[in-house]
């Protein structure tokens, strides 16, 4: 069963094995349950929340969050402020926007921040990958670390200082 909508204030939602949504427009949400069940959604604050087996959630625009819980449900965002979490062993989060933060709580997953002024947390038994750009948004230095080694806690919020290391976010 999928849905998919087009517009303003368009929503989506499916239940079921394979069952995928995908929206376009501004405040356009999609939300699947069910293995395999994916979310794709494009717009300002197009936001996409998937539960499942693989169920994988990828959105693009200002704001626009995912969030994941199953393993191996990874969560994906480009644009601004549009913050990526997972729960699930494997179900990694990244994002590649300024101000947008991963976050993962599943044991094997990673947490990639890649933008502007970005921050990136994960539990024991994952990892986080951080990235200090300049204005101009040319990269100056890149950190990627297992929580428990090179002084990153669990359950911590870390960015890349100027100088390449792992600080705690304020």
């Amino acid at each position: 069963a999928n849905a998919a909508t087009t517009g303003d204030w368009a929503n989506a939602a499916t239940t079921g094995d394979g069952a995928n949504a995908a929206t376009t427009g501004n405040w356009a949400n999609a939300a699947t349950t069910g293995n395999s069940a994916n979310a794709a959604t494009t717009g300002y604050r197009a936001n996409a929340a998937t539960t499942g087996y693989w169920a994988n959630a990828a959105t693009t625009g200002y704001r626009a969050n995912a969030a994941t819980t199953g393993y191996r449900a990874n969560a994906a965002t480009t644009g601004n402020s549009a913050n990526a979490a997972t729960t699930g062993n494997g179900a990694n989060a990244a994002t590649t926007g300024d101000w947008a933060n991963a976050a993962t709580t599943g044991n094997r997953a990673i947490a990639a921040a890649l933008g502007y002024a970005s921050e990136a947390k994960a539990e024991n038994g994952g990892a986080i990958v951080i990235v200090n750009r300049a204005d101009d948004m040319s990269i100056r230095h890149i950190f990627a670390s297992k929580v428990g080694e090179n002084g990153i806690k669990a359950g911590v919020w870390y960015e890349l200082s100027a100088d390449g290391k792992p600080v705690e976010a304020a």
